[in-house]
């Protein structure tokens, strides 16, 4: 018999920027005891990167607008989809030394396994990015 994967997590937020602190403490609530240690500060890191380029980039109002984060295990890693109505692409920037943001997605690459930016069916840009995890047994 196959083994039955986990359900994934899902969670939606305000388009504010409170909701980047919300986000991260939901996702470190949610993973398993035995993974909180070794992922717990990435995927927090990651989370708070994600959400906060959706609130600045791909949301209009804070008070219609929806920040969609889900996570779950699949194939040995911690998965991260953010998802916001925006229909931009994100893409690497590589700002000069005397700009103040910019990095985000150059911090994502840099700590994710993978990454990718993939249009959603109906409306909107998802981002998802992806850390390996392999449990010591």
């Amino acid at each position: 018999m196959p083994e039955i994967p986990l359900v994934p997590v899902h969670w939606h937020f305000p388009a504010h920027p409170t909701s980047a602190r919300r986000a991260r403490h939901a996702v470190a609530e949610s993973l398993p005891d035995v993974v909180r240690p070794h992922l717990g500060d990435d995927l927090g890191l990651l989370t708070s990167e994600l959400i906060t380029n959706a609130i600045r980039h791909g949301a209009c109002r804070e008070d219609e607008d929806l920040i969609e984060l889900v996570l779950w295990p699949a194939d040995g890693h911690y998965w991260l989809a953010v998802s916001d109505p925006g229909t931009g692409k994100p893409q690497l920037a590589h700002p000069d030394t005397d700009c103040e943001s910019g990095r985000g997605l150059l911090l994502v690459d840099s700590l994710a396994t993978a990454w990718t930016v993939r249009p959603r069916p109906t409306r909107g840009t998802s981002v998802i990015a992806g850390l390996s995890f392999h449990a010591a047994g």
